[in-house]
């Protein structure tokens, strides 16, 4: 017997063929627009940005596995405004958020995944996320409570990162020109390397400096250079 079809979320009136694949999805998509940003800032949630494009084999594995997955959709429509683009259709989005993540994690791609202030601000990124932990990656649900719970209920850290993203090795990330080149890997990972290992201390594992809660784009950078503390506390979180 046929299943009765779902009802579709707002991507049904997209004409990108990429988020139209999103509008059975049971997660609560809003393309991106005033609407979705308008809800953010009155509800005072933070946006998941989900960036992907119809030929990316890991965006149709991560529907698959997570935005068909109605407990992981739960999650996301009770904690964020879920944001679904077409990289085709913007991008200018996917060129500024795709090198925030390069500069915070040292790789992009698709799936991107960012989570954002009501402002559009990025504090957390990251591309494919598991239904569960594997290939050394949390797993989607995981990363949701986490960061759902640090912006609840740890404000200060997440404005620390959003900070450090302003400040630190990836400053001018918030206001990247949509075109032009990032700073040279050589001169990234140098100044990289020297933050890493003044912030994680080898006794705890742990970022010695705020944010308190290991944010993996520090993390998952500090893992890419070799720092074996770094390595630890990020294959632990």
């Amino acid at each position: 017997m046929t299943s009765p079809p779902k009802h579709p979320n707002r991507l049904i009136h997209e004409t990108s063929p990429y988020l139209r694949q999103h509008a059975y999805n049971p997660v609560d998509w809003y393309p991106w627009g005033p609407e979705a940003l308008a809800k953010a800032r009155a509800e005072d949630k933070p946006i998941l940005l989900s960036i992907g494009y119809s030929a990316c084999h890991w965006c149709h594995v991560m529907e698959r596995e997570c935005f068909e997955n109605e407990a992981i959709a739960a999650l996301m429509n009770a904690h964020f405004v879920n944001i679904k683009v077409d990289r085709e259709e913007r991008p200018d989005l996917d060129h500024l958020y795709q090198s925030v993540v390069q500069l915070m994690t040292g790789q992009g791609g698709w799936p991107l995944t960012v989570f954002l202030t009501p402002e559009q601000e990025p504090f957390y990124g990251g591309t494919y996320f598991p239904p569960d932990d594997r290939y050394g990656r949390p797993g989607f649900p995981r990363v949701l409570r986490a960061v759902a719970e640090a912006y609840r209920q740890r404000r200060g850290d997440i404005a620390a990162s959003v900070q450090q993203i302003r400040e630190g090795p990836c400053s001018g990330c918030r206001r990247l020109p949509l075109r032009g080149k990032p700073p040279s890997p050589r001169s990234f990972w140098r100044r990289l390397r020297g933050g890493c290992s003044a912030r994680w201390t080898p006794c705890t594992e742990a970022l010695a400096a705020s944010p308190s809660f290991p944010t993996p784009p520090t993390s998952s950078s500090c893992c890419a250079t070799g720092t074996a503390a770094a390595t630890s506390a990020f294959s632990t979180w």
